[in-house]
């Protein structure tokens, strides 16, 4: 059997059973996919040659600018496929490297943030010590858990899964290679898969919210005590754009992963995951750089430095 799982792919069939206008569908997504990479280029190349953007917070944002270029190649270009034929298949090993890099980004994002909303907490609970505290050894050390983590996460889950054997019809009512999905498709025990989601798993994602929730009552508190309305307008507006990041990332998250298995639905499933892995990468640059006036003056200083070092 694990010959044949290793011989064997899968087909994915994306929205092959929902009524759409395909060609409509497939403009829409290519459009999306070509935002994506743009604005987080963008973003990315701002932090990078803007000096006064070489701050911990911004560092923490291009890591999460890179984790959603790379979490859109990973479900993108085959689910424009799927649209294109209809469906889509996918080798065995193409299936499981598509899961890991999946859950490895997914992961990584979800820890970024929880790292975001303590960088926000220290700076604005104790802002005299916050460089002392945050410092460059500090901030690379939280960047780099936040990679192995999400790979270590990855790859137990990922290992678990491939071990598992698959029967004959290999049809995923998905657009990539899910953890879900592929449970439901095995034909052998999946109690140890099943309870790894539901403990590590549950944990992966659990423990950073509970973070960033625990996070956000401390710098509620600490903004209330503040004296000026102008300093309390100041200290929101800096992590403004960073709760509503939260929000896009974990509603989704949360909706599809901590419920019932009972209330399964595919259908509901490929809906709200492309919330996650298709808009919310899309949406995270312009939500922090419309709503950041550090990035939108070093996006106005580079686009003047590019255009008068153009030839008249």
């Amino acid at each position: 059997m694990e010959k044949d799982n290793l011989t064997s792919g899968f087909v994915l069939l994306a929205f092959s059973d929902f009524h759409c206008n395909r060609a409509a569908l497939f403009a829409t997504i290519l459009v999306i996919y070509v935002l994506t990479w743009t604005a987080n280029l963008v973003l990315v190349s701002s932090i990078k040659l803007s000096p006064q953007l070489h701050t911990p917070m911004y560092f923490f944002l291009g890591n999460l600018s890179v984790v959603d270029i790379f979490l859109s190649n990973v479900t993108v270009p085959k689910l424009l496929s799927c649209i294109l034929y209809g469906r889509a298949s996918i080798t065995f090993l193409g299936c499981f490297l598509q899961m890991f890099f999946f859950l490895f980004l997914g992961t990584t994002e979800s820890l970024l943030l929880a790292v975001m909303a303590f960088d926000r907490c220290l700076a604005i609970c104790n802002p005299l010590h916050y460089i002392l505290l945050m410092n460059d050894r500090v901030m690379v050390m939280l960047g780099g858990i936040c990679w192995v983590a999400g790979a270590a996460h990855s790859i137990l889950h990922t290992y678990i899964l491939s071990q598992l054997a698959y029967c004959e019809d290999r049809l995923i009512p998905h657009f990539f290679c899910d953890l879900t999905p592929l449970i439901k498709l095995s034909c052998s025990s999946t109690t140890l898969a099943e309870l790894l989601i539901y403990t590590e798993g549950s944990m992966a994602v659990i423990v950073p919210f509970l973070f960033i929730l625990i996070s956000y009552v401390l710098i509620g508190w600490a903004i209330m005590k503040m004296k000026t309305s102008s300093s309390r307008s100041k200290a929101f507006s800096s992590c403004s754009s960073h709760l509503m990041v939260i929000c896009l990332f974990y509603g989704s998250d949360i909706s599809i992963y901590f419920r019932p298995p009972s209330d399964y639905s595919s259908q509901y499933d490929r809906i709200v995951s492309m919330a996650y892995t298709i808009i919310t990468p899309m949406l995270n640059p312009f939500i922090y750089s419309l709503r950041n006036q550090d990035v939108k003056r070093a996006l106005k200083k580079l686009i003047m430095k590019y255009f008068s070092s153009q030839p008249n």
